[in-house]
């Protein structure tokens, strides 16, 4: 069975009626002041992508996209979207959206080869953000600005739930905490990535870690990130690489430190053509997206994504995000969790 974990004395603080209220308030919610906070334009986003225009997210490079033929364009392959960090660049530019301003979309994807637990699923539902920058903003202080907005609205929209559902009492810390994963690293050298997360969320409750997909110190990466979209290897006012990050939060019901959301400052053209060296993937450069960003007719910008489904997970302090969405998953999961006072949808 793939990993699951069953919180002692585990069971919900909501009906089934109340969770799918709880999820639409929520959801409303979070998205109207995001928006505002970010000043972000809603747009439509597509589902799959055409093969080869080196638009789908390639996530950590080994990740296979669920790919069909297309009957009507001569069984051109199509591929169901990983998330949409190239395709939102692409859009920003083809909208013309000034500088300081942006787009958000609700970004549907199937991750097949996602491996399933508590907090992942083959359904893949998530805020995808983008908004154009300056070249001066490209710099860590910036990032940290803009977390520090985001995770603004997350305290917001906890407090906002609370007070329509007082028995979801609200855990989000005051502020988030900074740390660069080579300075995590240092600080607990004998632990893996995910057990340093644990241990520095567990002790300040909210964290952003920074520099994520370069090679630190012990010639490993804390976490994979595709060559061309995060910018992972220019150096930060800090001494380190890498102007991207992840926002962790302390998950009570699980025990452990939970990912809402990855973002970072995107590529620009010098930092997209040594990434693709160092990874050997500069065939990459024969394709649309990346020939578009090389020719300097993309915008500098900044975005990620933020997960639905795991972030109404951690609000409703449910214990596996198969209670907030409708997805499949193995039948010995199924009956562990029925077992358990678990409700998967």
């Amino acid at each position: 069975m793939s990993k699951l974990v069953i919180p002692k004395n585990y069971h919900s603080l909501l009906d089934l009626r109340q969770t799918e209220l709880a999820i639409k308030f929520f959801k409303d919610f979070f998205q109207t002041n995001l928006s505002a906070e970010m000043r972000l334009r809603r747009v439509t986003a597509p589902l799959f992508v055409l093969k080869g225009l080196g638009l789908n997210d390639d996530l950590n490079g080994v990740e296979r996209p669920v790919s069909f033929g297309v009957k009507d364009m001569g069984d051109r392959t199509a591929e169901v979207v990983h998330s949409l960090a190239k395709w939102k660049r692409l859009t920003l530019a083809e909208y013309g959206i000034d500088e300081g301003y942006g787009l958000y979309t609700d970004m549907n994807a199937i991750r097949a080869d996602e491996e399933l637990d508590n907090i992942h699923s083959l359904y893949v539902d998530q805020w995808d953000w983008e908004m154009v920058i300056s070249r001066e903003q490209r710099n860590i202080e910036f990032l940290k600005e803009v977390v520090r907005r985001i995770y603004a609205v997350l305290v917001r929209s906890e407090y906002a739930l609370y007070e329509m559902f007082p028995v979801l009492k609200p855990s989000l810390t005051r502020d988030i905490f900074f740390i660069h994963s080579e300075e995590l690293l240092q600080m607990y050298p004998k632990l893996t990535p995910k057990e340093r997360e644990n241990k520095i969320v567990k002790e300040h409750g909210a964290v952003f870690v920074m520099g994520i997909g370069g090679q630190l110190s012990n010639g490993e990466k804390h976490d994979g990130r595709a060559p061309d979209y995060d910018d992972w290897t220019t150096p930060n006012s800090d001494g380190f690489l890498g102007l991207n990050g992840d926002i962790l939060v302390w998950n009570e019901v699980l025990g452990e430190a939970l990912e809402l959301s990855s973002m970072g400052i995107r590529v620009d053209k010098t930092a997209l053509l040594k990434q693709l060296e160092i990874t050997g993937q500069q065939n990459r450069l024969q394709y649309y997206y990346h020939k578009r960003l090389v020719d300097g007719t993309l915008p500098l910008t900044l975005g990620g994504g933020i997960g639905q489904s795991r972030l109404c997970m951690y609000m409703l302090k449910k214990a596996h995000v198969g209670e907030i969405q409708a997805s499949i998953w193995p039948e010995d999961m199924r009956q562990q969790c029925d077992k358990s006072g678990i409700h998967l949808l």
